[in-house]
């Protein structure tokens, strides 16, 4: 699958842009203050020379990386920049074991640099003049986790456009999924925009009212 180019969006004072990286076309996502300019890395997968390069070209440098879980395709840019890594203290130990993190099964045995701080439900983390809600949404990983930021939430692979995140691997649990969506994401507003960890954006009333999985 092509890598499509970014994708921006300003979501009043956030800003996102979107790359595509890696052979699962994992979402990578680049999210900015738009005031200071201060910026952050949410699941850098893969192609680090492209995410640096758009990087260069819009002037931005990342102060520090959160990983929304431990999976090999959300992590295996992590060490390419020298800069902290915040993961949900339960997926930890997903970072340097290719069993845990699933590269192995792909015969790439990936191993990420480990966690400079380990996240917990509700915690908050400052990024300039906004903030992410840091919202455990267990399931696929367990550690899995949503990030809030005013009317945006980036769900990893929890939430996705007319689907969720696969339960069939190891330490995934459908119902536990199922019950984490229910009760930590679709109680946002319906206006909430969804950035997932695949795929194309959404909004929870959608998902809401015609996610296949949830109705």
């Amino acid at each position: 699958m092509k890598n499509r180019l970014p994708r921006s969006r300003k979501e009043n004072k956030v800003v996102v842009k979107t790359l595509v990286v890696g052979p699962l076309a994992t979402n990578c996502y680049i999210v900015s203050d738009q005031a200071t300019g201060e910026t952050c890395l949410i699941d850098p997968g893969s192609d680090p020379s492209r995410i640096k390069e758009v990087l260069r070209k819009d002037g931005l440098k990342a102060k520090f990386i959160i990983n929304t879980h431990g999976h090999g395709d959300h992590i295996a840019a992590n060490g390419a920049f020298g800069i902290p890594i915040y993961i949900h203290r339960l997926d930890s130990d997903f970072l340097d074991n290719p069993d845990k993190n699933l590269s192995r099964m792909f015969f790439f045995g990936i191993k990420s640099p480990k966690a400079s701080r380990l996240l917990e439900d509700g915690e908050r983390i400052g990024l300039g003049n906004i903030e992410f809600e840091v919202i455990h949404t267990p399931g696929h990983t367990p550690g899995s986790i949503s990030l809030k930021v005013d009317d945006v939430v980036f769900t990893g692979d929890a939430l996705f456009a007319g689907s969720i995140g696969r339960t069939d691997f190891d330490y995934g649990d459908e119902s536990l999924l199922i019950k984490s969506i229910n009760a930590r994401l679709l109680t946002l507003s319906d206006d909430t925009v969804i950035y997932p960890g695949h795929g194309e954006p959404s909004t929870i009333g959608k998902e809401k009212n015609s996610n296949p999985f949830l109705i």
